[in-house]
């Protein structure tokens, strides 16, 4: 029975202008977490002893245990007084994988890498995306970090646990996790990912932390395109997210932010877009509705993804918006995707403005 709170509070002597005083501050905890696989502990990590579950599952994924969260048999999470034991029992493909690559790691809040055996094994080859086709505006970049921000309760409480989020445009911030550590928030994150069936690629992962190359390496994992931090990153984090095909950006700061790979994905400032994009009213609309049709795309079955396509845009999209909408499928549609097509008839038709005379 698991009963430990990512935040406590305790009492400490405060030193103001006005002097001396003893005062309570709510601090994060931080618990030995023990990732056990077939009975022997893998890695030992000082982590937030919440969703944990999603913990197992991400770590599993981002190291390459697993392929994806059918391979695990069970999870089984178990107070031990000093710690916390996570028993993760795989299937039987996966645990024989596990067990011809087996390795010992135990790492410390901060350090993904220590214990690693070989400079190969930390240097392994990191995931291709490339392939994928999001882009994003300059302001859905600030709009991400500024997203996240109000989803980090224990670093308000504390203001010393890291974060990790899925923005997805149109959508906003569609899952988040802290930790003690930015690893394993990261990997939190991709547990939660993967539960949901949200697909890697349909968006960015945004981080509170510096970026280094395990950042790349556990984000590449999940599959994103991006990965979006207010700190700046290593040299290394720049050589491999550029190798994977992947866009960093780091130091957002409000509206300011730096791109140091694979500046294509950001889109183009208004001022300089071809005169035809500027022209369009509807370009910024057509993209954010194309944006959603990926993220749903990735749904297994079809007419799911058609369905959750028309149900956000009915949910989120005041009726100017689909008002815009409908204005762009009345001419054609041209620019939709097609999924995004055949989400339209279920789109509901705002009523017409009326005109005052």
């Amino acid at each position: 029975m698991m009963n430990r709170p990512p935040v406590t509070s305790t009492s400490r002597l405060a030193r103001r202008a006005d002097g001396m005083q003893t005062a309570d501050r709510m601090v994060p905890d931080e618990t030995p977490v023990a990732l056990s696989f077939a009975g022997t502990t893998h890695a030992v990590m000082m982590a937030s002893p919440s969703d944990l579950h999603d913990f197992a599952l991400g770590f599993s994924l981002t190291e390459g245990i697993i392929g994806t969260f059918e391979e695990i048999e069970e999870i089984a999470v178990e107070d031990v007084g000093a710690g916390v034991d996570i028993q993760i029992r795989l299937k039987d493909q996966a645990n024989t994988r596990f067990q011809a690559r087996r390795r010992r790691l135990a790492g410390p809040v901060g350090c993904g890498l220590c214990g690693i055996e070989s400079i190969d094994e930390a240097m392994r080859a990191v995931d291709e995306v490339r392939s994928a086709p999001l882009t994003l505006s300059p302001e859905e970049v600030a709009e991400a970090v500024r997203l996240l921000s109000e989803q980090q309760p224990y670093h308000r409480q504390t203001g010393a646990v890291h974060a990790a989020g899925f923005y997805v445009p149109g959508r906003g911030i569609v899952a988040a996790r802290e930790d003690v550590g930015r690893h394993n928030a990261l990997d939190k994150l991709a547990g939660a990912l993967s539960k949901a069936g949200i697909s890697g690629s349909s968006g960015a992962v945004v981080v509170t932390s510096r970026v280094s190359v395990e950042m790349v390496q556990k984000t590449a994992a999940i599959g994103a395109p991006f990965i979006l931090a207010v700190s700046a990153p290593t040299a290394l984090a720049i050589r491999t997210a550029d190798a994977s095909g992947m866009t960093l950006v780091a130091l957002v700061r409000g509206d300011d932010f730096d791109v140091f790979t694979h500046s294509n994905r950001i889109q183009t400032e208004p001022s300089a877009m071809s005169h035809d994009a500027a022209s369009n009213p509807h370009t910024k609309l057509i993209r954010m509705a194309n944006q959603i049709g990926t993220f749903f795309e990735s749904k297994v079955d079809r007419a799911e993804g058609v369905a959750g396509i028309a149900e956000h845009i009915n949910k989120f999209w005041e009726p100017r918006m689909r008002r815009q909408l409908y204005e762009v499928l009345d001419a054609g549609g041209e620019g939709l995707k097609p999924i995004v097509l055949e989400a339209a008839p279920s789109i509901k038709r705002p009523a017409p403005v009326e005109k005052v005379a």
